[in-house]
C-alpha cells in the first residue's frame, strides 16, 4: 500500500492512497474463517459450512469493511508520522471513482486536505498591550463590610417605628366604614405583617412615623400602595382582582415592631466570614475585604487584557490564508443540517475564531503551557467558592467544596470549560511576562462601561 501527499498550494493538498489485494487479503481471510466458525445453516453443522459458500455470501461485505478500516488506519498513521498540519477531516476528492467490490481488487482513494497556515511570530518587550487596573475605593470596601455585617445581623424588638430602619410591623388590620368605625362584617386580618417604609404614597407612610406597640393607626392601603395588586392581595389575604377593588380606610393596631440590626464588627463576625482567627481586628477585616475585591477585579482585568492581547497579536500576525473552498466544505460537513447560506453568513466569523485558536496553540506550544488534571479540580473548587461567596459564604468547609467540585467534574462540558479557563489564566500570565503592560488606572464604573458589548 502506498500513501502520498501532493501539495496543491500553501493551504491545500491531495492525499492519495493506493491499495492492492495483498494489503487487505490476510485480514479478509481471517474474518471469513471467524464467520465460518460461528455460521449456522440448514444442512450443515455449526462451523462446517463450506468456505466457498461463506465467501459467496459474505466476502464482498467483509472486503468492504476491511478496506475501510485499513484506509482509516493508514491515513491516520501517515498524518501522525509526517506531522501533517491539517484542518478538519480528509474530504473525498470530486474525482474519486466509484468503488466496485465485485470487479475490483485494487483501489485508489483521493482525499482533499485543508492545510493549516504556517504561523511564525515572536513577542517581546517591544510589544505593548494596555492593562487596566481597577481602583478599589474605600466606599467599595465599606459597602462590602456593611453587606457582611447585614448578613450576620439579627432581628430585635423596637420601641417605635422608623421607616428608615426598614422596620416590620405585625398587628390587627380592620376595615372601617364611612364614619370611621370598624365595619361590621368587613375585612379583618389578624397578625397582618407589613413594612410601611415601602409604601409608595408618602402621606400614608408618614402616618406610621414614631408609632409604638399598642397604638392604632388609620390609613388607606389602596392609596398607600397606589393600587398595586400583589401588595394589596398579600396584605388583605384575598385574590388580586378583588383586592384592588377595596378602597376603604383601615385601622391597624400595632402588636409588635421588629427591626433588623446588622452584626457588630467583632471577632464573631470576623470568624463567621473568614474562618476562626484569620483576622483579629476591624482594620485587618477591611484589608481582607479589599484584597477580595481587588482579586475579583484582577480576574476581570486579565480577561480584558486577553481580549486586547488577542487583537494585538492577530493584527501583528496578519490575516491567515485558508482554502475557502475546503473550509466551507468542512463547515458544511460539521453542520449537516445547515444550508449554503448559513455557511456563507458564518464563514468569516468561523475563520476569525479558528485563526485565534491556531495562533493561541502556537503560543501555548512555545511556552510549554499544558493543563493537568489537578489544575482542573482546583478550578472547579475555585468556581464553587465563588458561587458561595456571592451569598456571603466565604468560610465553606473543605469537604463541602470538594463535593460540589466533584459533581461539577461529572459533566464533560463543564470539564472542557474549566480546562479552557485554566489555559486562559496561564496564557494571560505568560503574555504579561512577554509584552510590556501599559498600566492604566480606571474606575469600576468606567471599566464596566468599557466591557459592555457594542450596540
Amino acid at each position: 500500500m502506498n500513501v502520498s501527499l501532493q501539495n496543491i498550494d500553501k493551504v491545500s493538498a491531495l492525499l492519495t492512497v493506493d491499495m492492492v489485494k495483498a494489503d487487505y487479503q490476510e485480514k479478509v481471510e481471517a474474518q471469513l474463517k471467524k464467520i465460518r466458525k460461528d455460521a449456522q445453516m440448514p444442512g450443515f453443522r455449526k462451523g462446517m459450512v463450506p468456505m466457498g459458500l461463506v465467501k459467496k455470501m459474505y466476502e464482498k461485505s467483509v472486503i468492504a469493511d476491511e478496506v475501510n478500516k485499513l484506509l482509516g488506519d493508514s491515513i491516520n498513521k501517515y498524518i501522525q508520522e509526517n506531522k501533517v498540519q491539517m484542518l478538519g477531516e480528509p474530504l473525498p476528492n470530486e474525482n474519486q471513482q466509484q468503488l466496485d467490490f465485485d470487479t475490483q481488487d485494487e483501489f485508489k482513494f483521493l482525499f482533499d486536505i485543508a492545510l493549516a497556515p504556517t504561523i511564525n511570530f515572536q513577542l517581546s518587550a517591544e510589544d505593548k498591550v494596555p492593562y487596566y487596573d481597577v481602583t478599589v475605593t474605600d466606599e467599595m470596601v465599606n459597602n462590602q463590610v456593611a453587606s457582611y455585617a447585614q448578613r450576620g445581623g439579627s432581628y430585635e424588638k423596637a420601641e417605635s417605628f422608623d421607616a428608615a430602619q426598614g422596620d416590620m410591623l405585625k398587628g390587627l388590620l380592620a376595615e372601617l366604614d364611612e364614619a370611621g368605625n370598624v365595619k361590621e362584617g368587613g375585612i379583618r386580618v389578624e397578625s397582618a405583617v407589613m413594612m410601611p417604609g415601602y409604601m409608595k404614597l408618602e402621606d400614608e407612610k408618614a402616618k406610621f412615623a414614631g408609632a409604638k406597640p399598642g397604638e392604632t393607626v388609620t390609613f388607606n392601603p389602596n392609596k398607600a400602595w397606589e393600587g398595586n395588586a400583589p401588595e394589596l392581595a398579600s396584605l388583605l389575604k384575598m385574590d388580586r382582582e378583588e383586592a384592588v377593588k377595596v378602597t376603604s380606610d383601615f385601622s391597624y393596631t400595632i402588636e409588635e415592631i421588629t427591626r433588623y440590626v446588622p452584626g457588630e464588627m467583632n471577632q464573631e463576625l470576623f470568624d463567621q466570614v473568614f474562618g476562626p482567627g484569620v483576622v483579629k481586628s476591624e482594620d485587618e477585616f477591611k484589608q481582607k475585604v479589599r484584597e477580595i475585591i481587588a482579586n475579583q477585579f484582577k480576574s476581570n482585568s486579565d480577561y480584558k487584557f486577553l481580549l486586547d492581547a488577542r487583537k494585538y497579536i492577530m493584527d501583528k500576525v496578519g490575516k491567515l490564508e485558508f482554502s475557502e473552498k475546503l473550509m466551507k466544505r468542512i463547515m458544511k460537513t460539521n453542520n449537516p443540517d445547515k444550508d449554503d447560506k448559513f455557511v456563507d453568513e458564518n464563514y468569516e466569523g468561523t475563520i476569525d475564531v479558528l485563526s485565534w485558536q491556531l495562533i493561541r496553540d502556537v503560543i501555548l506550544a512555545q511556552s510549554g503551557i499544558k493543563v493537568e488534571q489537578n489544575e482542573i479540580l482546583e478550578a472547579a473548587k475555585a468556581a464553587t467558592r465563588t458561587q458561595f461567596a456571592q451569598y456571603g459564604m466565604l468560610n465553606i468547609p473543605e469537604d463541602m467544596v470538594n463535593n460540589y467540585a466533584s459533581e461539577m467534574l461529572k459533566k464533560r462540558e463543564t470539564v472542557e470549560n474549566l480546562a479552557d479557563r485554566v489555559i486562559d489564566g496561564k496564557l494571560a500570565e505568560d503574555l504579561k511576562k512577554k509584552v510590556t503592560l501599559e498600566h492604566q488606572e480606571i474606575s469600576a464604573e468606567d471599566f464596566g462601561k468599557m466591557m459592555q458589548p457594542a450596540e
